[in-house]
């Protein structure tokens, strides 16, 4: 694959990746806004739900799942037949309206959860352009790098929402003013939605005018592209890695505090869950930068499907390990940060693989794919892990344990990225 040379204007294809970070940091944001206040929300919107029915708290950062399974692959047909700046137009319009939605609804819980669902419907049309900006806009020595970028953008966003927002309303509940905040947070945070929106819809272009690769002569279409995705043996093996181990991440990420119960130690601050995503910022920017400078992607993947088992095990077993609570705490910590730094910087490196293993299928459509499936098997392991008051947690971690063995040996079963061999 013949590699030309960079956009001329040599910073532009950096303020084009800043504005999508920055898009993807405010898009994870009004994800999980309430998600860490989710006791003072229940405060704010005392009367207007049933905390214990389906449309509760939990239920906003729910709605992003449940929409992204329904609207991913319309996402990624857009993205692929109409462009990154349709795409991209669409999710950041909707976003901004939404987001601004958002905080003059936020009185009503009704309204907050309708703007919620546009929200929704508005990330796949962000997310799922990450691998369509590197390959129209960056040379294949720096796509892996801007990859990882783009995931430390959501990672950032995720961090935010848990570590800004219960500054912003105030959670001390012996205060006057207890949860008092929510409409100036989301208000905050609408407007701040809306100007990553508007820079996204003045600032993001289609193409360079000069490609940095060969890879934008030859496209198929989004259906042709579909049924070559899926008729090839690396694609598939991707696919059922990212099955595995997206599916693995997501569960995990979204019942730490359940886990730690399990394993009998107490995790108030939240830290099994911020480590992780500490891991992960780490590993979404080292990992991804080795795989662009060493040229290869299958043997950084495989690295990450190593590094994932010891993570996982620490997470698994560390009460099987030893019965000292602060000893199965550190083991529990250290287990989050390995399974973080490997897992969250496999995602980048392998949407990229994904992308170059498709050509000349579309980008956006072997990355909805691969997202599509971790949210589909994250849900089922949620729920699973999630019955009869988290009875079967341990069961559980222990099928994740085997599972990441599994995807350990389907790693070396890949054969390298064709850009590089």
């Amino acid at each position: 694959m013949e590699e030309k040379k960079s956009y001329p204007v040599f910073l532009y294809r950096w303020v084009i990746l800043a504005v999508y970070m920055f898009l993807s940091i405010v898009i994870q944001i009004q994800w999980l806004a309430h998600a860490a206040v989710a006791r003072p929300a229940q405060v704010f919107y005392h009367g207007q739900f049933n905390p214990d029915g389906l449309f509760n708290i939990d239920f906003l950062a729910l709605l992003y799942m449940l929409v992204y399974i329904v609207i991913s692959i319309p996402a990624s047909y857009v993205i692929d037949t109409y462009g990154i700046k349709t795409g991209l137009g669409i999710g950041a319009a909707i976003a901004i309206i939404c987001g601004l939605l958002k905080g003059f609804l936020a009185d009503s819980f009704l309204g907050v959860m309708l703007a919620q669902v546009g929200l929704s419907i508005a990330q796949p049309f962000i997310l799922n352009a990450v691998t369509a900006i590197t390959v129209r806009w960056f040379p294949l020595r720096e796509r892996g790098m801007a990859a990882g970028l783009s995931a430390l953008a959501q990672y950032l966003g995720i961090i935010i929402a848990m570590l800004v927002t219960p500054m912003m309303i105030g959670i001390n509940p012996d205060q006057p003013d207890y949860g008092s905040g929510f409409k100036s947070m989301l208000m905050i945070y609408g407007v701040i939605t809306a100007v990553a929106g508007i820079l996204s819809l003045v600032l993001i272009r289609e193409t360079p005018p000069e490609p940095p690769g060969d890879e934008l002569l030859i496209r198929m279409s989004f259906r042709k592209g579909l049924k070559h995705i899926l008729g090839l043996r690396d694609m598939r093996i991707v696919l059922i890695i990212f099955l595995f181990g997206l599916g693995i991440f997501n569960a995990v990420s979204s019942m730490t505090d359940a886990i730690a119960e399990h394993m009998g130690v107490k995790d108030s601050e939240g830290l099994i869950g911020g480590i992780m995503l500490i891991g992960g910022i780490i590993g979404a920017v080292i990992i991804p930068w080795l795989s662009d400078v060493y040229k290869k992607r299958k043997i950084f993947l495989v690295i990450c499907m190593i590094g994932m088992v010891p993570g996982i095990v620490g997470l698994s077993l560390a009460d099987h390990l030893t019965s000292n609570p602060d000893t199965i705490y550190g083991i529990t910590l250290a287990g989050s940060f390995i399974l973080g730094f490997f897992v969250m910087s496999a995602g980048p490196i392998g949407f990229q693989y994904a992308a170059e293993v498709s050509y000349p299928a579309p980008e956006s459509t072997s990355q909805g794919l691969l997202l599509l499936i971790g949210q589909i098997t994250g849900m089922i392991f949620v729920a699973g892990m999630s019955i009869q008051q988290n009875h079967y947690i341990g069961a559980f971690m222990t099928l994740f344990v085997v599972l990441t063995f599994a995807t350990m040996i389907l790693g070396t079963m890949l054969r390298e990225s064709p850009h590089f061999r």
